[in-house]
């Protein structure tokens, strides 16, 4: 009887215990979460960008299959206009989802209207046309300002729960247009976009509760995804693609020209999650106006709340770029990704000719190879500079970098200028190896260090 008690109570003891330690457990997980979860100046981040669960067509209405309207799959024909009566047929009748099947469908501009939604069916291919004319010319946002320009292959404005689904290909036939691109520049080197005029893959533009997922999105004649003036927006497990060289005989080393992976254009709360990025150009770019006057034109905004987690990146010329056309970017977390071979991690193009503001950034937990990691410096590139008394200094402040094991040709490539201030940077828990081995805890005010080893070495 003795030994059967103290065995009960050694039991429940035990059962204590181990109650005890799965409590503490579930505390700290809980305490790591609610850490996770606040945004860099402190505020807590929504539960929104938890979610990562992958939307069910099967749940957005009614199926609309293109070949029910005409479409031949195969076919050499620019069909555009037999895709667009399925997608106005879909909203006439309230909604639902055109699917792309098996086979490839060549076309121009397509616009989605409210409660219409793509998808794209593995084994799909719905590709661009290589004539510009089968892309419409329309108000709309291109580097930095809202102008006329050609229209991208899939666009959608002013909507609210549009989806892009499927484990298919939207590919923008890019090969003809980067291809005049480069010849233009032989003829002209300071020929510009708007003078090789090329449509982008996606544009969506003052919508909310967007979803691109689990599509391949490839080979863009210019940007790959544009989004702007728009909220609540998620690109999740997409493959975004577009070759960096062998695509100019002449000039074999040539890429596809401008092609960012993701542009985000004065907008707020968007996630970038589980993402696969190789474009000749940017990864994740925030923009929102450039301009000496552009803190004034409303057609220009701010980005906020952006985080961008567990991607990994191919050949990029930056992971996460604020600029060239970017106004005040704040909160914005770059976490848990894995580099490949980019020239640049973090890069801060300044425009002297622009008022900018990039507040409250976070590189958080990346490994991998790069060429810089930081860079902050002056961006001259087409640049129009204008006499304005009032102008605001240009600043950067509370940058953390943290959690970093990366190799890198150049770990610390910051310039100073009289055109911008640089205040508040730390670099936490960090082990790199750095061939410049250029960091200097004097260039930028405040800067803050705490386990930060370089080549070895702990930097105090």
């Amino acid at each position: 009887m003795k030994t059967s008690a103290v065995w009960c109570l050694s039991l429940t003891v035990l059962a204590m215990a181990l109650s005890m330690s799965a409590d503490m457990q579930a505390a700290k997980k809980k305490a790591k979460s609610e850490q996770q979860s606040l945004w860099p100046d402190g505020t807590p981040m929504d539960a929104w960008f938890s979610n990562t669960a992958k939307v069910d067509p099967d749940t957005l209405g009614n199926k609309y299959l293109i070949t029910s309207y005409g479409v031949v799959m195969g076919s050499p024909e620019v069909q555009t206009h037999k895709i667009q009566k399925a997608i106005d047929r879909c909203a006439q009748d309230g909604g639902g989802v055109i699917v792309v099947p098996q086979g490839t469908v060549v076309t121009g501009a397509l616009f989605f209207p409210q409660g219409t939604h793509l998808h794209v069916t593995e084994g799909a291919t719905l590709k661009g046309s290589d004539r510009i004319k089968d892309y419409p010319i329309m108000t709309t946002r291109i580097e930095g300002e809202t102008c006329k320009y050609f229209c991208a292959l899939i666009n959608a404005d002013g909507v609210d729960g549009f989806t892009i689904t499927g484990k298919g290909t939207i590919d923008g036939n890019g090969l003809p247009y980067w291809q005049e691109f480069w010849t233009r520049r032989q003829w002209n080197p300071q020929c510009t976009n708007k003078d090789a005029q090329r449509p982008r893959l996606t544009y969506i533009s003052n919508s909310k509760n967007v979803t691109i997922q689990d599509v391949h999105l490839m080979n863009s004649p210019f940007w790959t995804n544009h989004v702007y003036k728009s909220d609540h927006v998620r690109y999740i497990d997409c493959y975004i693609f577009a070759p960096t060289e062998n695509i100019f005989p002449p000039e074999p080393k040539r890429g596809a020209p401008s092609s960012d992976a993701i542009d985000i254009d004065a907008c707020t709360d968007v996630l970038v999650h589980g993402c696969y990025m190789h474009v000749n150009d940017d990864a994740v770019v925030l923009k929102g106006g450039k301009g000496t006057w552009a803190d004034k034109d409303t057609t220009n905004g701010p980005c906020e709340r952006i985080l961008i987690e567990d991607c990994t990146y191919g050949k990029v010329h930056g992971c996460l770029t604020l600029g060239s056309e970017s106004l005040h970017d704040r909160n914005v977390i770059l976490r848990r990704c894995h580099v490949a071979n980019a020239t640049r991690v973090l890069w801060l193009k300044m425009r002297p000719d622009t008022p900018q503001h990039y507040e409250y950034v976070s590189i958080e937990d990346l490994t991998g190879q790069t060429g810089s990691f930081l860079v902050v410096r002056p961006w001259t590139q087409f640049f129009k500079p204008q006499q304005r008394d009032d102008m605001p200094l240009s600043q950067c402040n509370n940058i953390y970098i943290k959690g970093i094991k990366m190799k890198c040709r150049n770990f610390f490539d910051v310039g100073t200028s009289d055109k911008y201030k640089l205040q508040d940077f730390s670099f936490t828990d960090c082990e790199i190896e750095d061939q410049r081995n250029a960091f200097n805890t004097t260039t930028i005010a405040n800067t803050v260090v705490k386990n930060l080893k370089i080549n070895g070495e702990i930097i105090k």
